[in-house]
Order: C-alpha cells, then structure tokens, then sequence
C-alpha cells in the first residue's frame, strides 16, 4: 500500500487549495459541466435514447436502424422526428427521448414564427437564425471549446516545457539563440497571423490546432528557463554531475519538478487564453468549419441579430461563466503551491 502514501508537501499544498474556497467550488462546478457536456449526445439529440418496439429494444442514438424496423416502407435510416415514424412507433412500442429533443445542426422546420425564434416550452434558450436549437449547440459548443483549449494547452505546454528546459540547462549560446528567437517569435502578431493562415486552408479542428500551436507554446518557455537557470547551479546538482548522472535524468528526474511548480499555476490562465482565442476566430468567421456547435458563432449572430437578444445573452453568459470558473481555479492553483501561505484544512 506504499503507492498510496501522500507526502506532507502534497498534503500541505490540498490543504492549501481546499481553503481557498472559491477556487475549490469552480473547479467541480467546471467538472460537471464538463462531464455533462461530454454527454452531450445523450442529454441533446434528434434521435431517441431508447425504442420498444414489438418486443425489441433498440438504441438509436448509438446504432442506426432502417425505417423498415418499425414497419415503416424505406430501407434509409429513420427519421425519429416525422411524425409518421413516431406513430407506427407508439402503436406496438414506447420512445424514450433525450431531454433536448434536437442536436446541434438539427433543422427545426416546425416553428411557431420565423426563426430566430425566442425561448420557449419546446426550446428552452430559443432557436438561432437558421432554426437551430440554442441550448443543443451550447451543450456541443461548450464541449469543443474546453476539449480545443485542453489538447492546445497539453501540447503547447510539453513543448513549451521541453524548449525552456534545454534553453535553461544548458545556457550560453543555447540559452542566447533561443532567446532571441523568441523575441523574433513573440513580437509577432499572433492573431493576425491566425487569421492569414486560416484564409489559406479549409478550417478543420485539428488543422486549426496545429496553427494555433505554433504560437502558444512559448507561453511556458520563459517560466521553465528561470526555474532551471536558477536551479542548475545547486549543490545537489553539481554532486549529481559529479557521480556521472546524465543530462536527461538531471534534466527531467531532479530539475524539471522544481520547475513544474512555478508551471502547473500557470496551466488554467492558459487554457483560457486558448478557449478565448478559438471563440474570437469563430466570431470571425476564420475558426471551426461551418455549422460546427461555436461559442463564437453563437456570439456572431447575437451581434447579426440584435432582435434576437436571447442569441447574444447566452453565448456571453456561457463563455463569462466558463471563464470564471477556469479563473477562480488558477488563484486556487495558485495558493496550492505558493510557500508563503498555509490554511487550515477546512471542514469536510
């Protein structure tokens, strides 16, 4: 049961987070809705959870079942929301729906009133100008910009990681190379440069993270390169060099945890810059490809349909309080590893 032993330092520093509070709260408010949104097909969706059909249980959000499964007369998929499928359905059977009963780029062609079409019973946050369900795209949209900003911190981090510790390590014509490179790298326009290469290629989610990384990973560069600037000089260090310790296990086994402290405050800060950046690129029209769930898109039509304030108001209120939340969690983040602050731990 050794692996199970927690060290005083990592008590202390638990300790440290839970006190804040604030900090503690935001970040299973945030998991929650993450792992919501991870459900998305589940809570929002054009297709049935569940079908009992003349003795048969099917499940049509994740298998596709011909019309003819439920006596209807094509061999194409069914469509669950006609009503003449829902109908041949109900008489030997029962359908149980998500609790949106539409996704994300489903086409509501049944509106009460042209589109966009204000909160109601059947669409809780309204419907956009081409007769989507709000709150499904919110679901999705919430799911692919958090997954977006994760993956983009990730990567950038490693990498980021990886050139500021060799940067650090080695000095000299290393560490002034790379420097002035940087200076080069991070005096360009990074956003601008976003949007020029964006015009170049069809906009996918990968091709749009790989662009945006070659700009994002030298957030983290800097930070490392002071932690192992500072450290490489140290009396264990040099005893370590002494015995004949390599390079990569200095690097990675004795300096790179000291490093990862001053590091790991940083990572929500990021990860909100990279939500932040994906949403202004989808406002813009450069970022996801077209009719992808985007915050940012939402944001663009509240702008394009200033009748439609429910448009607007939704995308502000979901991006302020996913931001926030990321927000409160880094200052948790924060106490967690500073040395100068010790709380008390709080009562379960």
């Amino acid at each position: 049961m050794g692996w199970l032993t927690v060290s005083p330092l990592t008590r202390r520093r638990w300790r440290n987070f839970r006190a804040n509070r604030r900090g503690y709260v935001s970040l299973w408010i945030f998991l929650a809705l993450f792992a919501l949104s991870l459900c998305a097909e589940l809570l929002a969706n054009e297709k049935p959870l569940l079908i009992s059909y003349d003795g048969g249980t099917y499940v049509p959000v994740l298998v596709s079942y011909p019309e003819t499964t439920f006596g209807g007369d094509f061999p194409t998929e069914a469509d669950y929301t006609d009503p003449f499928v829902q109908e041949l359905i109900a008489e030997k059977g029962w359908i149980l729906w998500p609790p949106v009963r539409f996704s994300y780029d489903t086409i509501i062609r049944d509106l009460s009133q042209p589109a966009p079409a204000p909160p109601s019973a059947r669409n809780w946050l309204g419907t956009d100008d081409q007769a989507r369900d709000v709150l499904a795209r919110v679901i999705y949209g919430f799911r692919i910009s958090v997954t977006f900003g994760l993956l983009l911190t990730l990567f950038s981090s490693l990498i980021g990681v990886f050139a500021g510790a060799v940067q650090g390590f080695y000095g000299g014509w290393i560490d002034l190379g790379f420097q002035r490179f940087l200076e080069i790298w991070g005096g360009l326009p990074a956003l601008y440069l976003l949007i020029i290469l964006a015009g170049f290629f069809v906009p996918s989610f990968w091709l749009l993270l790989g662009i945006m990384l070659l700009f994002s990973w030298t957030a983290l560069t800097g930070v490392v390169r002071a932690e192992f600037l500072r450290a490489r000089n140290f009396d264990y260090v040099r005893a370590a060099r002494a015995l004949g310790v390599s390079d990569t296990t200095l690097m990675f086994s004795h300096l790179l945890p000291n490093a990862m402290v001053a590091t790991l405050t940083f990572l929500p800060f990021i990860l909100n810059g990279a939500i932040t950046t994906l949403t202004s690129l989808d406002f813009l029209g450069l970022g996801l490809p077209p009719g992808s769930p985007s915050l940012g898109e939402l944001l663009l039509q509240g702008r394009n349909n200033l009748n439609a304030p429910w448009l607007g108001l939704t995308g502000f209120i979901t991006l302020a309080v996913m931001l926030s939340l990321l927000i409160f969690v880094g200052e948790a983040v924060r106490d967690a590893f500073d040395p100068r602050k010790t709380f008390e731990d709080p009562a379960p």
